[in-house]
């Protein structure tokens, strides 16, 4: 067949959708399932065997299971006693089970997510999927062939990875990033964690309750220096109780390794030079847009120098037919924020009017006590000259807590002077990652603490707190204080 007809066979036969989505994440597969709702022929591509991305397969859920896991296992050598439970003999950590519980959570969250693409008759492409132009994705297979799909629009979810800094090298041994800190083969002595951001912290605490000396290494003069001031404040006191060494305003210079142990040298705030040395040593600075492979300029799509794509408001780049959401795109690098935009996205392509409030996002860092936020913080309301009131209200003082024995943290409210609408909760404590979403309610209907005040809790509940804040707001009104 001369090489004209073979073109056009191609063309012909050539698998044809109105939505092809590269990577899934939970921003990914979330597009996906909504196109599919909407009508549209839809496929996902994914580079490796399981779908759900970084947050379900390296991320999110497997960082949660060590933490419940490691959780139980401090409450058993330090709180049971005091509930009146006794077990006789040593209790011990059995990494190896840990891990495996982990990996078998991952594998059943990973599973459903092949369900979810199968019921809403989804296809799926494995392999590593790059631009041929604006219409057509190449697959490349793991056995080297090559499939070609074309598809109206395209929806870019690649996600992020674990960024270093350039003098590290990570050996994915000793030196290592969360990936690796996911499935270590032995409890650290010394774990020094380099960034205190929300990684290093919850996978810091996990080592610190399994018996590890941990050290956080910071830049900055705070730890998870993006939230409030105060939670910031609070977070490190509690953790510091929890025997976590911090050293802030330290910027590291260098991390080699020797033989097991691994040094990493730091100038602190007076430019001495300070070295603390570690068997393992987890690089938590961040992360950073994925876009490697992905071969975006032969569809004409821009990056910005970070490499992060550009998105006009409706998460359209500057290529009509493709689209962009979550860690690849500007914002935080949340799993549910590139889930609202995968909704919103398919929303879009299909015609309707959606909308995100990115002032709305909630950000949490799942350490206990937990930490969570929504809305602006005291410092982004004096920056912008917004005069506001504060009502904060103490975990220990409610009755809930002293049942739990759950006493650390407080629940901020900030809220307008003069119209007392909500304008930003932060609250450390128990439960707080789930009790952060009364806050999102409460602020997209634009209430006020007045209206929170007069809204009944469940007694004796964590939520209770979120009520007296929101009465201190309000003058000084709270009630178990």
């Amino acid at each position: 067949m001369p090489n004209d007809q073979q073109s056009l066979a191609k063309t012909i036969f050539m698998t044809q959708y109105d939505v092809a989505i590269i990577g899934s994440g939970p921003g990914g597969y979330v597009a996906a399932i909504r196109c599919a709702q909407l009508g549209m022929k839809t496929a996902i591509i994914e580079k490796y065997s399981t779908l759900g991305g970084t947050c379900l397969n390296v991320g999110c859920i497997p960082s949660k299971a060590l933490l419940d896991s490691s959780h139980h296992y401090e409450d058993a050598i330090t709180h049971f006693k005091e509930h009146g439970i006794e077990i006789p003999g040593e209790i011990k950590v059995n990494l190896a089970q840990m891990i495996s519980r982990k990996q078998a959570v991952v594998d059943q969250t990973c599973a459903g997510v092949k369900f979810l693409m199968d019921k809403n008759k989804i296809d799926v492409y494995e392999g590593m999927g790059s631009f041929k132009d604006a219409t057509h994705v190449n697959i490349k297979k793991n056995d080297d062939k090559t499939e070609t799909i074309e598809a109206k629009n395209i929806i870019i979810a690649t996600g992020s990875k674990p960024a270093s800094l350039p003098f590290i090298k990570i050996d994915k041994e000793r030196i290592i990033t969360s990936t690796e800190a996911l499935k270590l083969k032995e409890i650290p002595k010394h774990l020094i964690v380099i960034g205190g951001g929300v990684i290093g912290l919850e996978l810091g605490q996990v080592y610190k309750r399994l018996g590890s000396e941990v050290t956080v290494v910071e830049y900055m003069d705070r730890i998870i220096p993006g939230m409030d001031a105060g939670l910031s404040k609070e977070l490190m006191k509690v953790m510091k109780k929890q025997k976590v060494a911090f050293s802030l305003s330290h910027k590291v210079k260098s991390v080699e390794r020797k033989g097991n142990e691994v040094i990493v040298k730091a100038d602190n705030q007076k430019g001495e030079e300070v070295v603390f040395k570690g068997d393992y040593c987890l690089v938590s600075v961040g992360r950073r847009p994925y876009t490697d492979g992905l071969n975006v300029e032969a569809a004409g799509v821009k990056l910005d120098p970070k490499g992060t794509i550009a998105v006009n408001d409706h998460l359209q780049t500057n290529v009509p037919n493709i689209y962009a959401i979550g860690d690849v795109v500007r914002g935080a690098m949340l799993a549910h924020k590139a889930e609202e935009e995968g909704s919103v996205v398919a929303e879009i392509i299909a015609g309707q009017k959606p909308h995100i409030d990115y002032n709305l996002i909630p950000g949490v860092v799942y350490t206990w006590p937990e930490v969570a936020a929504v809305g602006k913080t005291e410092e982004e309301l004096k920056t912008l000259g917004i005069e506001y009131k504060v009502g904060q209200f103490p975990m220990r003082a409610l009755g809930r807590s002293r049942a739990s024995m759950d006493l650390d943290g407080f629940v901020k409210i900030l809220a307008d002077k003069k119209t007392d609408e909500v304008l930003g909760v932060h609250m450390i404590g128990a439960r707080c990652a789930d009790l952060i979403a009364e806050a999102v309610t409460a602020m997209e209907f634009r209430a006020s603490a007045e209206d929170i005040a007069r809204m009944s809790h469940s007694h004796p509940t964590y939520a209770e707190a979120v009520k007296e804040a929101a009465l201190a707001a309000t003058g000084n009104r709270a009630l178990h204080v």
